[in-house]
Order: C-alpha cells, then structure tokens, then sequence
C-alpha cells in the first residue's frame, strides 16, 4: 500500500495561488514558506495529503486530468460554499447542479486549474 502526500499544482505563480488555496481551505502554509519560493506548501493539519504548489515556466494547455472535490463541512451547502468561492475569485467553468438539488459545480481557480463543489453532508 502506498500512502498521498501532496497533491501538486504547476503555478506561474505559486505563492499567490497558494495563497488563493488557504483562502479557500483554510489550510495554513507550510512554517518555512516565503512568498519568493518556487515551491509552496499548505498543510493538512489531520496529516497527508498536503497541497504542494510549483513554479513551472509553461501555462495550462489542457484540462486537468486530476482535480479536487470539496464537500463542505457540517451546516454548510454546496450552493453557499459555491458562492464564498466565486467572491474569493474563483470562476464557473460548468454548472451541473439539477433541479432535483443534486448534481455539483466545477469551478476554475485564478490559474485556471478545475475542481468541483459537491454536495454537503447534510445535503445529501
């Protein structure tokens, strides 16, 4: 068996997509980050998986063979969870809720990178 540690995103810039991501998260960077590092981490306080951003000269040429999906915590609704994201900056990339209330919402983050809100616990 093999344990995730990262998952890892190429970023133009990793700080400040990284800094997009805490906002998000809430997850707190790593001790020994500096805005100036090609390689940024935040943590997940229950252990791995971490969230690793990296600078890579190239930009996003395709969508993303992986992705993450968020499910908000106890009390929260996807279709709120969806609209704090959008504030933060994030953009739609494909709306799939239905009108029976279930389906989610794929939404880009400032470097274009695809993930999904999905329906919370007490949603479902």
């Amino acid at each position: 068996m093999i344990k995730i540690h990262n998952l890892t995103v190429d970023a133009a810039r990793p700080h400040e997509l990284a800094e997009w991501w805490h906002q998000a998260t809430g997850l707190p960077f790593h001790d020994e980050t500096a805005p100036e590092d090609d390689e940024v981490m935040l943590v997940n306080p229950d252990g791995p998986p971490h969230l690793l951003f990296i600078k890579v000269p190239e930009g996003k040429a395709a969508k993303n063979r992986v992705h993450v999906d968020f499910r908000p915590e106890t009390g929260g609704t996807r279709d709120a969870e969806v609209e704090r994201l959008l504030k933060l900056g994030a953009t739609t990339y494909e709306d799939l809720r239905e009108d029976d209330g279930s389906g989610w919402v794929v939404l880009l983050d400032p470097e274009g990178n695809e993930f999904c809100v999905c329906l919370g616990a007490d949603e479902r």
